[in-house]
Formats: structure tokens, C-alpha cells, sequence
């Protein structure tokens, strides 16, 4: 699950900063708010685009009208915007009593005495935790409590331009190698004069898994999981890539932003989330697919599900409704055909099932979504899926840190052996070792 933004279903990364929802903020420092009749507010955040708005604000409706007493105030952002709000809000003591969240800060705002543990709740009887699609009840919880609950699966992949690897006469299969990849990316840059990829070294979410190949991981409980002879290595093979030609000028990649260098003709593929899919379509003018992460030994990607997550503040005054509308967002059939795969696949066997990709208008989108579920499908049925480790907290700093980093490596303000040394002295402060 990616935390560096969300990509507009049809409008692209126009990402707007609220003009939908309604910013309800009470000035309570503990969350929602009551009144004398029974009803009571609570508040809900997310990061997203006006078109996640649109479709929220409908399942809100939905859920308003099953729970007349409970009423719903939101309010959206862009990614990096979102946080910084959230961070004020937490530390004034007044976080919004349900949010969208992801694993990277599941550590991070437990120690800081902020996320509600929703084990109680679901011990309650209000909030339910069975029905999940491959094990994903399970992805939210931190030693011990119940942190989060999924609302979307992704996993990582390769977006590919198709006419472009068919006519270099490349077909990536389930158990390719990084030496099948690299080979791979040689022919497209030979027989399509196009680069391969976009430019791999900077996605931390495709390093974690080249690192799980290896029986490490970026993180773990506690820390990194890696060193810096680890990093070096993929770092130096990434750099290389940029000076052969198989991976595009990041030079290139930067001016066409926030385009992307697969849609803009400039790469022949790229990796991110399954579910970003649907960007390429709307961009380009090709046929684009999705084609599974080269391997270390023809078996292990290294894969999860990553997922979007929905939590409670410790703080709220209402925590049984809190739990009732995290309950009805992962688990009504009629909030997935509202949502379809914008927040990923629906992580309940209920949703999945209720949403139908063929019955979208738009047979683009209705096209894309049945590679997406069928590729997280092949996943679970090749059993390569593994379970994520939630991350320590300063694991969000180490990310940003990691795409910073590697830009400047590929744009040549760094050697590789700075920027190592950069983005572990940057690690060690965030994480606290």
C-alpha cells in the first residue's frame, strides 16, 4: 500500500484539497460531538482525490441512513497535506474520530497514544472481523490490538505498455528472474528504442520484496532490515540501469510529471500498486496490463497484500459508533459498488463479490479492474503471498527519505555511496538507533 498519494480514478492525480466535503471540526478536544435527542457526530478523515470524495460522500449517505442517530462530518486532502493536518490535530488532542490509514503509521501514532485499540469493540459485537479475503482481518493488528481495518487490498506489480513488450517480444510470466528482467529490459531498449523502465531504485515498496526474496525485509518491528551493503548493491545496479539506457532519464521523467513516463511513451513499463492500473489507461494511448515481479529464485516474489486502512482515535467519545461505521465501510455490498477498486480490491468476501467490474459504465475502468482482481487472485493462488510486518514507528521518515535520496542519486547529485550513507545516518535519527 502506497503512502505517497492517490491517483484520481479519471481525473489523475488532481488532487484536491476539500472542495467536496464538508470540514466539520468541533472544538471538543475529544473527537465528535452529541445531542439532546440521541444523535451523535463523529468526524472522518482521508487522503484522496475529488472523485474518492464523490463516492465517499455517497456510501456516507448510505450509512447515515441506517444509523439516523449517527451523523457524519468530513473531511479530505491530498496525501502530504492530510498528515500535516492529522499531526497538528493528534498533537492538540484532537484527531478526527475515524480515519484513513496506513500500515507505515500504524507504530508511529500507537506510541503516541493516539489510535483506539478496536479489539473491544469487535469483542462487542459491533465491529466484524470475520468474512476477510486472504487473511487480511489480521493486517491491522499490532502486538496485540486491533489498529486498523483493511478496506482495499493491492500488491505490487508491473504496469507494462503491451503492443511495446509484445513487438520486442518480451512475455513476463509468474517465476521470471531479475536476470529474465534485466534481459528484458536490454531487448525493448534494442527493438522498441524505448527504455525498459521507468526507474526502479527509488520504490521502496518494490525493494521491500526484492529483500524478502533474500529472507530480509526494509523493515522490522524494530528497525531496517537491511544494511548498507544491501542497499549499495541495489542502488549501484539502478544507477547502472539510468547510464546503459534500459531505465528512462530520470531527467526526462521529472519534466513530464505528474504524468507518467510509461503513459508519456518515455518507459516500456513500471512498478506500483495493482490498483494504479487505471492511471495509465486514462493517460496514455496504448493498451497497458499488469505482469508479475521478477524473483531471485524462479519462486519467492516476496509479495503482500498491502491495503488501506480505516482507524479510530483513542480520544473519541464514541467509540461503539466509530466501530459501527468502520463495520458498515468494509462490510455492505452497496459501499462497494460505490467504491468499486478505488481504495484496491475489497478485502471482505461480501464486497468482493457484490462488486462486478463488467457492470461499470466506463468499460475502460470495468477492463483494468478484472486484470486487477484477477492478478491479486493468481497471487493468492500461486501462494507467494506472505504477511507484512507492521512498521516501526519513523517509518514514514525513512520512506520519504528513501525516494528523496535515490532522485538526487539518479539525477547525479549523489554517488551511490553518499547516498547510502545519507539515507541511513537520515534512518537512524527517525527510527531512534
Amino acid at each position: 500500500m502506497p503512502t505517497y498519494g492517490e491517483v484520481d480514478r479519471r481525473g489523475l492525480l488532481k488532487l484536491a484539497g476539500g472542495s467536496l466535503a464538508a470540514i466539520g471540526l468541533t472544538a471538543a478536544g475529544c473527537g465528535g460531538s452529541g445531542s439532546g435527542d440521541g444523535t451523535v457526530t463523529i468526524r472522518y478523515a482521508w487522503w484522496g482525490s475529488d472523485d474518492r470524495a464523490k463516492r465517499i460522500n455517497r456510501t456516507i449517505e448510505l450509512f447515515e441512513k441506517k444509523y439516523p442517530k449517527i451523523k457524519v462530518k468530513t473531511d479530505f486532502q491530498p496525501y502530504l497535506d492530510f498528515w500535516k493536518k492529522f499531526n497538528t490535530q493528534a498533537s492538540g488532542g484532537n484527531p478526527p474520530d475515524v480515519f484513513q490509514n496506513a500500515i507505515g503509521f500504524l507504530r508511529k501514532y500507537d506510541q503516541r497514544n493516539v489510535l483506539l485499540d478496536l479489539r473491544a469493540q469487535a469483542e462487542a459485537g459491533h465491529l466484524r472481523m470475520d468474512g476477510f479475503r486472504a487473511g487480511l482481518e489480521k493486517f491491522g493488528e499490532v502486538d496485540g490490538k486491533l489498529l486498523g481495518v483493511p478496506v482495499g487490498s493491492n500488491s505490487m506489480a508491473l504496469v507494462i505498455d503491451k503492443p511495446v513488450y509484445e513487438k520486442a517480444g518480451v512475455t513476463p510470466k509468474m517465476g521470471w528472474t531479475w536476470d529474465d528482467f534485466h534481459t528484458a529490459m536490454e531487448k525493448i531498449r534494442k527493438r522498441q528504442g524505448r527504455a525498459g523502465d521507468s526507474g526502479l531504485y527509488g520504490v521502496m515498496y518494490l525493494y521491500d520484496p526484492y529483500l524478502r526474496q533474500q529472507g530480509k525485509a526494509f523493515f522490522t518491528k524494530d528497525g531496517l532490515g537491511f544494511d548498507e551493503a544491501d542497499l549499495k548493491e541495489w542502488w549501484t545496479k539502478g544507477y547502472a540501469g539510468v547510464k546503459s539506457g534500459i531505465y528512462a532519464d530520470p531527467k526526462k521523467v521529472a519534466q513530464i510529471k505528474p504524468k507518467s513516463a510509461v503513459a508519456a511513451e518515455i518507459a516500456a513499463s513500471e512498478f506500483t500498486w495493482d490498483n494504479f492500473t487505471v492511471r495509465y489507461t486514462a493517460e496514455g494511448k496504448s493498451q497497458y496490463g499488469l505482469a508479475p515481479l521478477p524473483t531471485t529464485d524462479g519462486k519467492k516474489t516476496g509479495q503482500y497484500l498491502g491495503s488501506l486502512m480505516l482507524s479510530g482515535s483513542k480520544r473519541t467519545q464514541h467509540p461503539k459508533e466509530v466501530a459501527q461505521f468502520i463495520d458498515f465501510m468494509v462490510h455492505d455490498p452497496e459501499v462497494a459498488k460505490i467504491m468499486g477498486y478505488d481504495r484496491g480490491v475489497p478485502t471482505t468476501k461480501a464486497q468482493y463479490e457484490a462488486y462486478k467490474p463488467a457492470e461499470e459504465k466506463d468499460k475502460v475502468i470495468a477492463g483494468v479492474n478484472k486484470e486487477i482482481a484477477a492478478y491479486e487472485q493468481e497471487l493468492v493462488d500461486a501462494g507467494v503471498l506472505e504477511t507484512i510486518t507492521p512498521h516501526p514507528a519513523g517509518a514514514d521518515v525513512c520512506e520519504a527519505a528513501f525516494l528523496r535520496i535515490a532522485e538526487e542519486l539518479a539525477m547525479g547529485e549523489r554517488s551511490v555511496d553518499e547516498a547510502v550513507k545519507q539515507f541511513f545516518t537520515e534512518c537512524k535519527t527517525a527510527l531512534g538507533s
